[in-house]
C-alpha cells in the first residue's frame, strides 16, 4: 500500500500544474471572460490562455470581421440565461475554485510529507516546464 501512496504523490505533483491551469482557465470561461462581447474586451493573456485550454495553441483567435467603414456594427443580442443556468455557472465556478484549492493543498502535502522531497520538486518543475515548452514549441 505504501508504494501506491508514493506513486499517487508523485503523479499528483507532476500533473498538479496542469490541473491548476485547467481549473482556473475553465473558471474564466464559465462566464465567457475569454471572449469579447458587448463593451467588454478580454485581456490578451486571458484570450491566449483560453486558446491553450480549448485548442492547445498559445495564440489569439481571429476576431469576427469588422463591418465596412461607416457602416454601423450589427446589434448582437445575447439571450438571457435562465435562473438554472446562472446557478449552474456559479456552482461550476465553486467547483473550479475547490479543485484549485484542493490541488494546492495536495501539492503542499505532497512536497512536505515525502521522504524524497528533491524528487517531488523535480516532478513539479517538469510538470510546469514540459507543457509550457510544448505550448511554445
Amino acid at each position: 500500500m505504501s508504494n501506491i501512496r508514493i506513486w499517487h504523490t508523485y503523479i499528483g505533483i507532476l500533473i498538479a500544474p496542469s490541473v491548476l491551469f485547467f481549473a482556473l482557465t475553465g473558471a474564466l470561461q464559465i462566464f465567457n471572460l475569454h471572449e469579447a462581447h458587448g463593451g467588454y474586451t478580454p485581456p490578451v493573456v486571458i484570450e491566449k490562455l483560453s486558446s491553450v485550454h480549448k485548442d492547445q495553441v498559445f495564440a489569439l483567435k481571429a476576431h469576427k470581421d469588422q463591418p465596412e467603414s461607416g457602416a454601423a456594427p450589427p446589434e448582437e443580442h445575447e439571450p438571457e440565461d435562465s435562473l438554472g443556468t446562472v446557478l449552474l455557472k456559479w456552482f461550476f465556478l465553486l467547483v473550479a475554485l475547490g479543485l484549485a484549492t484542493s490541488t494546492l493543498l495536495g501539492l503542499w502535502i505532497g512536497l512536505t510529507h515525502i521522504q524524497r522531497r528533491r524528487t517531488g520538486w523535480w516532478l513539479l518543475a517538469i510538470g510546469i516546464a514540459v507543457p509550457t515548452a510544448l505550448t511554445l514549441f
